[in-house]
């Protein structure tokens, strides 16, 4: 912060977060300390460069006046981030009641025995805020754990078993799976017991074909029976396949 007789003005670095092909601001804070008004003006080495507003003005007594500073884009980046530019704030006291339309240039004109005071500023360049880095999945405090995956979709196997450990650990994941085995082990049972009734059943049929083509006759009315249960039978085992 400068400490001048008439002004004291913060920051005293204008610090521009660089960044290729954007505009980027910063703004200055004029604090009047007298019972004056004071006009002040800001100069640049740099007036192309740079966008000033206001450029003059007027600050009443006791107060404070926000001056914006506004770099235009740049197409390149300094090899070393380092500027040379540099800024001058010029101030006065002035009669009460002037308006900032009523500032001239002559105002500031230390040859015509004017008090002017002055103040240089100068350009830094900084690196622009880094955007937060993303919290890496599973992290939070009572997520479920995942199991990390390649890039050819694989899961890892070591992350798959343990996922696998943590569920089995659990009584409902226990229940559940025993449950599931008992349900097999009984559709096993009887798929095995149609299997052996179907094998049984085919066996009478071929001695039923065996007399029925010795003796010549039509079907037999058991015959027509166990045709219908193989059929019975088989689409159950269809059904439970």
């Amino acid at each position: 912060m400068s400490s001048g007789d008439l002004l004291s003005i913060e920051p005293l670095e204008l610090k521009f977060p660089f960044e290729l092909k954007k505009q980027i601001s910063c703004s200055l804070q004029l604090s009047n300390k007298t019972d004056s008004y004071v006009a002040f003006k800001v100069k640049t080495t740099n007036p192309k460069k740079y966008c000033v507003r206001p450029n003059t003005g007027i600050v009443l007594p006791r107060s404070t006046c926000d001056v914006m500073v506004t770099m235009q884009a740049q197409k390149e980046a300094p090899s070393d981030m380092q500027c040379k530019d540099k800024f001058l704030l010029q101030s006065v006291k002035t009669d009460d009641g002037v308006s900032p339309k009523d500032i001239s240039a002559e105002m500031f004109n230390k040859e015509a025995g004017h008090v002017v005071e002055e103040c240089k500023l100068r350009v830094l360049y900084v690196s622009p805020p880094q955007p937060p880095s993303p919290v890496p999945e599973g992290s939070e405090e009572g997520s479920s754990p995942r199991g990390s995956v390649s890039e050819n979709g694989n899961v890892n196997g070591a992350d798959f078993a343990q996922v696998t450990r943590g569920f089995a650990e659990r009584p409902e994941a226990q229940d559940k799976s025993a449950e599931a085995r008992a349900l097999i082990a009984r559709l096993t049972e009887e798929k095995n017991t149609a299997i052996q009734q179907t094998s049984k059943l085919r066996q009478e049929l071929e001695l039923l074909k065996r007399e029925s083509n010795k003796n010549r006759g039509g079907v037999s009315f058991v015959f027509v029976i166990l045709i219908g249960l193989l059929g019975i039978i088989m689409g159950y085992l269809m059904k439970k396949a």
